[in-house]
């Protein structure tokens, strides 16, 4: 029987045999760094190193990878939404399943509407598109096995949708934070069903994923938002606790070392710029000061009138935040990074706030992730810093990258190396160390939006119109 076992195992493919498994944005629990000892090229470019690569079409979505199977999603037509399945080691094609989206609704760059990565238990595969709700399909065959209506968000300044699903034990949990009716959704991963519905009325549009902790003996989902980090029972839904000390846009994800949370955000101005002032610069289309009806989509009107308190037919002033803020919410911009210790009960920002700083080092986007005991951040304008992830002091600090641009994606790490990809499709790599090494400067040809994968010792960066597989040949 032994000599039976031993023999079927040097059958299976390298591939299945000691796959690793990056099986939502930016991996196992959005750490964005490998478990993988395998080394990684310093080095490549869209030609070197380069172990395949194919032209797919429009999309940022990250990449994901589970028992040696890639899946990506992108835009195959103006209103065709497909899912592709590849072999991560090869390249080989496995299956396509496509789907018509209907009429899309207008975005603003950076974002496209093939934005929200995948997620995967190893068996079936779960992606939402704004226009359907969330799918869940065979990872074998690519069959569709269940899809379930989400509610179409909307968003004041046309951001559009971005959020990402996760997966939980027997739960896929999605959280779309939108301007008009912010929820968090948990189905059952085989057939479909909502289990939970969980209201978040005091927030705004924000793109932050779901992290899982483990503290006080249990485990939490927690979610950031608008002023607030929140920790969920994921069984059920109801809240846990909440810590008071975020900011009014959320678009980065934290990111979890044992019971602690992490997170970098920069939400533009200072703590007296409310919405009303996002909104009057990019809404106020004639610039008189104030808000009309038709400056904003008509599923806002509702609350238009619920602000507009002298029914004059305008927004003005504190009436803009009174419509689209909530009253007990009013929270402003700024630039902050902190660790939350999870575990409590009720509001814990006096008790649970482990340390916090209020510089210019964080970023709108690109989320930070942590390395051992260190805290890595990038900002636009290709400026790095680092820090310790134990009690927050400056190990290097507002470095340049010598990569001038905006950063979108977020960094991830593998063997002892960070890799920092720009808008501008270069991919910097640095050292993991307390002093800034910069390793090389790798053009991948085309733009790049979209986070990339790591798996078995490959790189995959996804361009604004290739998805391209780096590793050792």
């Amino acid at each position: 029987m032994l000599r039976l076992a031993l023999g079927l195992g040097l059958l299976l493919p390298l591939s299945l045999a000691q796959a690793e498994d990056w099986p939502q944005f930016r991996g196992i629990n959005g750490t964005g760094v490998s478990t993988s000892t395998a080394p990684l090229p310093t080095e490549f470019s869209d030609k070197t190193n380069v172990l395949w690569s194919h032209t797919i079409g429009e999309g940022i979505a990250s990449p994901i990878i589970s028992r040696g199977r890639l899946f990506a999603t992108t835009m195959t037509a103006a209103d065709e939404f497909t899912v592709i399945s590849y072999e991560a080691a090869t390249g080989k094609e496995n299956w396509r399943r496509s789907f018509k989206t209907g009429k899309l609704p207008t975005v603003i760059f950076p974002n496209v509407p093939a934005s929200s990565t995948p997620a995967t238990d190893g068996e079936h595969v779960y992606v939402y598109f704004c226009t359907i709700g969330m799918i869940a399909l065979d990872a074998n065959d690519g069959r569709e096995l269940w899809k379930a209506p989400i509610t179409e968000p909307f968003y004041l300044m046309a951001w559009g949708a971005a959020s990402s699903p996760i997966v939980y034990e027997d739960l896929v949990i999605f959280c779309q934070d939108d301007d008009l009716a912010p929820m968090m959704y948990a189905f059952d991963k085989q057939t479909g069903v909502v289990r939970w519905k969980t209201t978040r009325p005091d927030m705004l549009a924000g793109y932050s994923l779901p992290v899982l902790v483990k503290a006080a003996g249990r485990t939490e989902l927690v979610v950031a938002g608008t002023g607030k980090m929140k920790g969920y029972d994921p069984t059920t839904g109801k809240e846990l606790w909440t810590c008071n000390t975020l900011l009014r846009t959320i678009m980065t994800s934290p990111v979890v070392k044992d019971d602690l949370v992490y997170i970098s955000v920069q939400s533009y101005g200072d703590a007296d710029r409310m919405l009303k002032d996002a909104l009057l610069e990019w809404r106020d289309t004639n610039q008189d000061g104030k808000l009309s009806k038709q400056e904003i989509a008509e599923p806002f009107w509702e609350k238009f009138d619920k602000g507009d308190a002298n029914k004059d037919g305008f927004l003005v002033g504190t009436e803009v935040d009174a419509a689209f803020q909530s009253v007990n919410n009013m929270v402003g911009g700024g630039s902050i990074i902190e660790a939350i210790r999870c575990g409590g009960t009720g509001d814990v920002t006096k008790t649970h706030l482990v340390w916090r700083l209020d510089n210019k080092a964080s970023s709108n986007i690109a989320s930070p992730i942590v390395v051992g005991d260190r805290l890595y951040v990038v900002k636009q304008g290709g400026i790095g810093s680092c820090f310790s992830a134990t009690d927050g002091s400056t190990q290097w600090m507002l470095k340049r990258l010598q990569n001038l641009g905006n950063y979108y994606a977020s960094p991830v790490a593998a063997d002892g190396k960070i890799f920092i990809t720009g808008e501008n499709g270069f991919v910097v790599v640095i050292r993991d160390a307390s002093q800034l090494e910069i390793l090389a400067k790798n053009d991948m040809g085309d733009s790049c939006i979209a986070t990339p994968a790591i798996a078995d010792g490959r790189l995959f960066v996804r361009t604004k119109s290739k998805l391209i597989a780096i590793g050792n040949k």
